[in-house]
């Protein structure tokens, strides 16, 4: 689980679930905040609840809310150490290849939930 950033701090959230490479996406359109990033991650996993064994993402402040995460869905939540981002390889390559369609210097406000979600299919093939 993890978060690409534009220049003017929006984010989006990306989870890919492990034993299937299956990647989710998410405008969040609070940004960073913590509690509503956590709800997001509650109602984007509910489906997969019974098949998920852990979740695992940086120390940033908009996980604050692991705990929310794993009361709801009972999977506990693991933190990658700080700068060690090989630890979370899955979720890091697959941003890599998110970029190649949204570039970094690009505004999330452009890019609609429709456009978000085609990158996401696209992405899953």
């Amino acid at each position: 689980m993890d978060l690409i950033v534009d220049p003017d701090q929006h984010a989006i959230l990306t989870l890919v679930e492990k034993s299937t490479n299956m990647l989710l996406m998410q405008k969040l359109p609070f940004g960073k905040l913590s509690k509503p990033l956590a709800k997001v991650v509650r109602k984007l996993l509910l489906p997969y609840k019974d098949r998920l064994k852990t979740i695992t993402t940086d120390n940033g402040p908009e996980f604050a809310a692991h705990k929310d995460i794993t009361k709801f869905l009972g999977v506990p939540v693991y933190f990658a150490d700080p700068y060690c981002s090989w630890q979370k390889g899955a979720i890091e390559n697959t941003n890599k290849l998110i970029r190649q369609y949204i570039p970094k210097k690009d505004s999330f406000e452009h890019y609609t939930e429709k456009r978000i979600m085609s990158i996401q299919k696209k992405l899953n093939e």
